[in-house]
């Protein structure tokens, strides 16, 4: 197996994160009852000369990383499955991907359309790492910038994935973003988690975060901050993730701790799931 020489000063900021969520998902895959079950990622951990154990993830901290990415599988699942690609093909934007294996883990229909886009040099590195495969393409852009868009068809029901992204960017450019891609494609769903302005405010407490050199900056308080700035919009779900289906995968303790912080109104909303319908009427609560 060829080894992949990481240089992590190539790596600054917000794509530098993605390097412990994958240690994470690795972990994971390894623990006696794995939630994600991620071998894809345990291989590129594998493959990638870098250590490790800088990253402040381990084994302890490893399923809270799986379970956000398991909820956004399920979700994604869901709108796959109501999109058969052979009568109406869908289109998945997996956006801020970093090295995420979320295409190979769902290992969707022939005829699903499937980008990842994340920085440059985040790109390389995924296509060092993970194999190509049909309908599959991954995109060298920042994911605030307008231009990449014009390089997705807009023709079929559409999906937006931004897994740990909205933090790190501004509210400006996450919102005009999001606009962007409600205007261009004619139906489809947007999901993504979110933190409220009390979650950004620990970001001095997250070592993650810190480590990176990076700064939280878009706080989203609900629904309302979607709906309200983002025409043609119709909320799904709102749900905090200690109210989740995938946190009661959890450890007993840890459970019990995420019905503690529930109970606190700050602290219930502090991560968020959202999702949100385009181009059909859906009605949702939160």
């Amino acid at each position: 197996m060829n080894r992949v020489r990481l240089n992590v000063n190539d790596l600054s900021g917000p794509p530098q994160t993605m390097l412990a969520t994958l240690y994470g998902k690795a972990l994971d895959a390894d623990a006696p009852q794995p939630i994600l079950g991620d071998q894809y990622a345990k291989d590129a951990v594998a493959r990638i000369d870098y250590d490790w154990e800088t990253t402040s993830i381990n084994a302890r901290r490893a399923p809270s990383v799986a379970i956000r990415s398991l909820h956004f599988d399920n979700w994604a699942r869901q709108f796959l499955a109501v999109h058969d690609a052979a009568k109406n093909p869908a289109v998945v934007l997996h956006i801020g991907c970093g090295l995420d294996a979320r295409v190979y883990r769902l290992n969707p229909a022939q005829g699903v359309r499937w980008y990842d886009i994340d920085y440059p040099d985040v790109i390389a590195l995924r296509e060092q790492v993970y194999p190509g495969r049909a309908n599959y393409q991954m995109l060298r852009a920042s994911v605030t910038d307008p231009s990449w868009l014009a390089e997705i068809p807009a023709d079929g029901p559409t999906l937006l994935i931004g897994e740990g992204l909205t933090p790190y960017l501004t509210r400006d450019g996450g919102l005009a973003l999001l606009r962007r891609v409600v205007d261009r494609f004619p139906s489809g769903e947007l999901q993504f988690d979110a933190y409220s302005r009390f979650g950004i405010r620990t970001q001095a407490i997250n070592p993650v975060v810190r480590r990176s050199g990076s700064t939280l900056r878009w706080a989203i308080n609900g629904p309302g901050d979607i709906v309200d700035a983002v025409p043609g919009v119709r909320l799904l779900v709102c749900e905090s993730v200690f109210e989740s289906d995938t946190f009661g995968l959890l450890s007993p303790v840890n459970r019990w701790m995420g019905r503690a912080m529930a109970a606190v109104p700050p602290l219930r909303t502090l991560a968020q799931y959202h999702r949100y319908a385009f181009g059909a009427p859906e009605t949702g609560k939160c």
